[in-house]
């Protein structure tokens, strides 16, 4: 993967463009998604590798993007660690058995790769059909939820908009807390070696849920963590890119951890933040994602704005802020992605 254009711009090596990928580049926008998930249920969506990996492969056929991600979720892991889970539609992931108490965390395994190599079996079977592009160089990037996220899913029993369980925990309680986050730290880094060892190109650490935390708790709650994954990764030739809603805030911490990227929302101006991060740190980002329900006109004036703003930086992979909500049309997404493959610096 030496020559592709997402690896080198990772590492920040110069690159006639920069490369394209979307956060949830394989979803519900696509009519094609809906026909494989209308068949099966999301989990069995991931636990099924061939399916995942005609999920993954979509966004490379219809879409001509520089980069796959793996089809799954950030909550294997805590399903893995004994959570009940299922995904209800219209509502979204829950946990039946949530995790409130010292004896809820005892209860949760750590030692759990051998519940996950379905994601290693999909990981295998998406770099055979990559293999068969040729010489495209599409690089397959892994995936995991970052502890302070996956453990605010199993505090709340499921998504959130106030995080108060989560937040009383690790204020009334920090001492589970920790305890929590060090369980789900150490299955996620073994988790992200054993996608490294099936054959995954490079890794991004979500963590969806950051922007919840202030300056103080996200140090302590969450970083600390993501720093200990990272430390622990077998990332020889592997880019790490750390992501989090809220980075435009904690960019400097997430620098902290020594990821090869930091992928940036949309509520920052990109060129300064890279400029203020380590040398040959890149970036990711940092498209608003509601720019793509906008006329196409107006997607190549805010791609090209950006792309002017970045000239002259090496290390960026243009993305959006967050992920592709699932009704901006499809049209849209795939012009936008022909506009940044239209550009050269």
């Amino acid at each position: 993967m030496k020559d592709s254009l997402f690896i080198k711009t990772a590492l920040s090596q110069e690159t006639e463009r920069p490369p394209v990928w979307m956060m949830r580049q394989a979803g519900r926008f696509m009519p094609e998604y809906w026909e494989i998930k209308n068949k099966y249920s999301f989990l069995e969506m991931c636990k099924t590798p061939e399916i995942a990996a005609d999920v993954t492969m979509l966004p490379v056929d219809l879409l001509g993007i520089d980069a796959a991600i793996l089809f799954s979720d950030i909550l294997v892991t805590g399903e893995a660690m004994g959570g009940d889970l299922s995904f209800e539609q219209g509502v979204g992931p829950r946990f039946a058995n949530p995790v409130r108490t010292a004896q809820d965390i005892d209860a949760l395994e750590v030692d759990v790769t051998h519940r996950l190599q379905y994601v290693a079996d999909a990981i295998k079977v998406i770099q055979q059909r990559l293999s068969a592009l040729g010489d495209k160089q599409i690089p397959l990037i892994g995936f995991a939820g970052a502890p302070f996220t996956v453990m605010s899913y199993l505090v709340e029993g499921g998504s959130s908009k106030d995080f108060k369980l989560t937040k009383l925990m690790i204020h009334n309680h920090p001492e589970l807390a920790h305890k929590l986050l060090s369980k789900i730290a150490t299955v996620t880094a073994d988790y992200l070696n054993l996608q490294i060892a099936a054959g995954v190109n490079a890794v991004q650490i979500f963590d969806s849920w950051a922007l919840a935390l202030s300056w103080d708790d996200y140090t302590e709650f969450s970083h600390r963590y993501i720093n200990e994954i990272i430390s622990k990764l077998n990332r020889k030739d592997i880019p790490v890119i750390s992501f989090c809603k809220g980075s435009s805030v904690f960019a400097p911490l997430m620098a902290e951890a020594k990821p090869d990227v930091v992928s940036i929302d949309w509520n920052a101006d990109l060129r300064d933040i890279k400029q203020r991060l380590p040398q040959g740190m890149a970036v990711q980002g940092n498209l608003d994602p509601f720019i793509l329900y906008a006329d196409k006109k107006v997607i190549k004036q805010k791609i090209y704005k950006l792309f002017e703003r970045m000239r002259g930086e090496k290390g960026f992979i243009f993305n959006l802020g967050h992920g592709i909500m699932p009704d901006i049309p499809f049209d849209n997404v795939k012009y936008a992605i022909e506009v940044v493959k239209e550009f050269r610096y």
